[in-house]
């Protein structure tokens, strides 16, 4: 593993401890079967309760049975479970980032008992519905209404692209209280409850390791006490993504590190030209040069924004900067490193492909990589350029 400024002298004991432990464990349990996974377009379930037992749901989240990392120390594990692959990171950033997060931070108490402890052990999943068919950029654009109805809201609408939602046992769905000019609140949505579907996204060419879903919500009935009662508006989403989005950050390096360890040892022993290994020549050397600058200046930027966050003086931009820098360097890196493995470079015998193909999903989800200039470019000139 590449780290050229040794960034880990900066690392706690225990920090040190969860990098190395879900190192292990994706060397143990994903890398030997995750091609095969992504092959077939099936997500390792067998696989959640040990990500579970590691700590790694809801990992830098306080109390409740959860793990209480600091905020390197998660970032760290989404590296390590990137390097496995992107859907197995984007499994436990949902679950911890977009649901539990905002019931950890908006939820009643109640609520919090209830999904926290159980979600953190794995034994309840859940996803997180805001984006729909015709808003995405736009979330609160959303169509999805929540009509009152005596003790209850009745939910219709639809959400698509919904990581986990074939998992899940709970959807924390974004709605518009009394129709479409209503106010945004968060609702705990039972999966089993009537009028609720879960539609398996197909025939993906990205993120195939991943369960990705539309959910359909027909008179879907919830008691009152569904509502998050701590947040109003768009901030609970939002806040809910800018969490997402650092351990995206994070996880981004994890994937650029796999392609360029693999394309390092490939070159120096893939003989071209009178039996010399292509790692001797110049323009490959140079691809490793530029590479190695756009990895250690990812590692750099995830773990300044750690330490604001530790500090609670991370803002959303810049949020936006790292998961915007770091998800375009791991995608050029990925396909300067296809370059490297030639043809051999497009089969799943080498994770570089499924890699590439992985970040062409993460440079658009949660913000797409325009959005996020326009937020950088609002942060310089104070205009919003969005509309």
């Amino acid at each position: 593993m590449h780290d050229f400024f040794d960034l880990g002298r900066h690392l706690s004991p225990e920090e040190k401890t969860v990098r190395d432990t879900v190192r292990a464990f994706v060397d143990a349990r994903i890398l030997p079967t995750i091609g095969d996974h992504w092959e077939r377009g099936s997500f390792p379930t067998e696989l959640t309760r040990e990500i579970a037992d590691l700590g790694l749901l809801g990992a830098n989240l306080h109390g409740y049975g959860c793990a209480g990392l600091s905020e390197v120390g998660y970032g760290l594990a989404m590296q390590e479970l990137e390097r496995g692959d992107s859907g197995i990171r984007s499994f436990a950033s949902v679950q911890g980032s977009l649901v539990m997060y905002p019931i950890h931070a908006f939820g009643s108490e109640e609520q919090k008992q209830e999904y926290l402890p159980k979600m953190a052990k794995g034994e309840i999943i859940g996803c997180f519905g805001l984006t729909e068919p015709d808003f995405g950029s736009n979330p609160s654009g959303m169509r999805t209404v929540a009509i009152e109805d005596g003790d209850s809201y009745v939910l219709n609408g639809t959400k698509r692209w919904i990581t986990n939602g074939n998992l899940a046992q709970v959807a924390l769905v974004w709605a518009k209280v009394g129709g479409p000019e209503g106010e945004v609140r968060g609702f705990l949505v039972p999966t089993s409850t009537r009028g609720f579907e879960a539609r398996l996204i197909h025939k993906k060419v990205s993120l195939r390791a991943s369960v990705t879903s539309e959910l359909i919500l027909e008179d879907v009935r919830v008691r009152k006490d569904a509502v998050l009662p701590g947040v109003r508006g768009m901030k609970g989403p939002l806040s809910a993504l800018t969490a997402a989005r650092f351990g995206i950050a994070w996880g981004v390096v994890g994937a650029a590190m796999a392609c360029f360890d693999c394309a390092v040892d490939y070159a120096k022993h893939r003989v071209q030209f009178g039996g010399r290994p292509i790692a001797s020549h110049q323009l490959v050397q140079a691809k490793f040069a530029e590479m190695l600058t756009q990895i250690t200046n990812s590692q750099l930027q995830v773990l300044e924004a750690s330490r604001l966050k530790a500090e609670k003086k991370l803002r959303p931009a810049h949020v936006s900067m790292i998961k915007r820098h770091n998800v375009r360097a791991a995608l050029e890196v990925a396909r300067v490193c296809r370059d490297i493995l030639g043809g051999n470079g497009i089969t799943l015998e080498y994770p570089v492909m499924r890699h590439m193909c992985n970040l062409e999903t993460v440079f658009t989800y949660e913000g797409t990589h325009d959005i996020h200039t326009l937020i950088l470019g609002q942060e310089v000139t104070g205009i919003a350029a969005f509309e």
